[in-house]
């Protein structure tokens, strides 16, 4: 199994740890919480303007308006994809309480709805941690832990519902997991595509779509989201801790020679 693989594996997986603490009642502060997902999007913005962009940008053979137009293609096509998508955010199921509120019936289908919108989300996901890990691969496990780190709130968001609609903590780390899934198998399918010998110019493509993808789910989901679940607190302090750290870490890398 390749490294690639693996880091998408790992990444989907850290669902199960917000899962896990949805249902044994040990839900984090939405301060960390909110701080946890600033810092997700520091990562992926970083890495994706300043690395992933500017790689594919310079590859041979690529020109700028194939470059620029795969990363705007990636932006809009993250933005037509959440518009398609049942919006039942996970910071409406985060406050305790949301049982009470709701009948048990609403409950349950607002959690299958965040379930299947959080596993239609993460599904690119996937697809972006393998394609990074594959083409850098210590830009790969910079996108692992930023995709991981977003990925617990969103097992708590999905587990905490769907415990307090059926009682189940079984059914409610199964749901919570299908989510996560979808992550993995974006990467598996990543990894049969494109696991074949792809060009060069080709791969750099996908890596600019991927760029412009990450920067959407930044922008438009962890940052606005991450201000929802904490309002009292700045969001972009979590951001900037999160470029500054790998920033840091790539130049680390890059000055032992390593990246």
């Amino acid at each position: 199994m390749s490294v690639p693989l693996i880091l998408t594996l790992l990444a989907g997986g850290a669902t199960f740890i917000g899962a896990f603490l949805g249902v044994l009642g040990q839900r984090p502060s939405n301060r960390l919480l909110a701080f946890s997902l600033g810092f997700a999007a520091g990562i992926m913005l970083l890495i994706s303007l300043m690395e992933m962009l500017p790689a594919a940008l310079h590859e041979e053979g690529m020109s700028p308006v194939l470059g620029y137009g795969m990363f705007i293609i990636g932006l809009l096509g993250y933005f037509a994809l959440d518009r398609m998508l049942p919006h039942a955010h996970p910071q409406d199921l985060l406050d305790k309480g949301h049982g009470e509120a709701h009948g048990v019936r609403n409950l349950r289908r607002t959690a299958l709805l965040l379930t299947l919108g959080i596993s239609l989300h993460n599904f690119p996901e996937g697809v972006a941690t393998f394609v990074t890990a594959s083409n850098n691969l210590e830009l790969g496990f910079g996108i692992a832990l930023a995709v991981a780190l977003h990925n617990i709130p969103e097992g708590l968001a999905v587990a905490g519902p769907v415990y307090a609609a059926t009682g189940s903590k079984r059914k409610a780390v199964l749901w919570a997991g299908v989510s996560g899934l979808a992550e993995i198998v974006g990467g598996v399918l990543a990894w049969l595509i494109l696991g074949s010998m792809v060009s060069p110019v080709v791969m750099a493509s996908i890596m600019a779509a991927v760029a412009g993808i990450m920067v959407a789910l930044s922008v438009d989901e962890l940052m606005p989201l991450a201000k929802e679940i904490d309002p009292h607190n700045n969001p972009s302090y979590g951001v900037l801790c999160g470029m500054s750290v790998m920033g840091f870490s790539l130049t680390l890398l890059q000055t032992s020679g390593i990246g």
